[in-house]
């Protein structure tokens, strides 16, 4: 009976030692894990979430997407921006998404440009260095005013390895003016005469796949529709998903296609 109670005791001492080694495993838990952490960007700090899949481990490099929320999910929380969207699958489904997920939140007198773009970015490269992301697979997606962040920040031309813009917006109606004028580059392509053609030229070939329901009474489908074909114009490489009979609440159909998650980890970075 000693012997056996000794065996049991070494037993596991050894799992707690393997459990707690930090260069090789954040967790022996195989579940799902939504993680708090914050950037700090001169002067401010900024709280956002990461989603480690399960068995996450950092003996390997792993994918690495960041998720922008819509506008009814801003806060200072950093909580709304799980309720919505990529997270939501991602709680209920984690299998689906083998990536790490930076999942920022923005305050409610923002949107994704200017100084939150400069944070999204600098969460990103936070996560990627504490959990190991790959710099070849680093995708962008979001949803309504996420979506046009996405396309906003796709400008960086070679920063992602793909986009998924779901019913985001390029151009904004006169009695729907930007919170903050937009940073110089952004606002050069916004007053370009054609702003689709010019965004097109800066995104390039980066793959792109948009989603967009027909009938949006909230961002209009010709958002997407007219970015899509702009960039279909310049050769670019672009599909694109339109929902017929659907609203605005597209995001549902689109991060629970089981073909969206293949496509992205499918495109990578040269």
């Amino acid at each position: 009976m000693k012997k056996a109670e000794g065996r049991r005791q070494k037993v596991l001492l050894w799992i707690s030692a393997f459990c707690i080694l930090p260069s090789a495993f954040v967790s022996c838990a195989p579940q799902a894990t939504f993680l708090e952490r914050k950037v700090s960007l001169q002067g401010k700090t900024y709280a956002y979430r990461v989603w480690l899949p399960r068995h996450y481990t950092r003996l390997h490099r792993w994918p690495v997407i960041v998720f922008l929320h819509g506008s009814g999910e801003s806060g200072d929380d950093n909580l709304r921006q799980l309720t919505a969207g990529l997270p939501l699958v991602l709680r209920h489904d984690p299998a689906r998404y083998p990536a790490i997920v930076v999942i920022p939140q923005c305050p409610f007198d923002q949107e994704w440009y200017g100084a939150m773009e400069s944070v999204a970015l600098a969460e990103l490269e936070k996560s990627i260095k504490e959990f190991r992301g790959d710099r070849r697979r680093i995708y962008l997606t979001g949803m309504s005013m996420g979506g046009a962040g996405v396309w906003y920040l796709a400008r960086h031309a070679g920063r992602f390895a793909a986009i998924a813009p779901v019913c985001g917006e390029v151009t904004r109606a006169a009695d729907d003016p930007f919170p903050f004028p937009p940073p110089p580059d952004l606002a050069t392509v916004l007053a370009a005469p054609d702003p689709f053609a010019a965004l097109a030229a800066r995104i390039g070939k980066t793959p792109v796949w948009a989603f967009h329901g027909a009938g949006d009474p909230v961002i209009s489908v010709e958002q997407s529709r007219r970015m899509t074909s702009a960039l279909r114009a310049r050769g670019g490489n672009v599909r694109y998903t339109e929902y017929a009979g659907q609203g605005h609440n597209v995001w549902d159909l689109a991060y629970n296609d089981p073909a969206l998650p293949r496509w992205l980890f499918g495109q990578r970075r040269h």
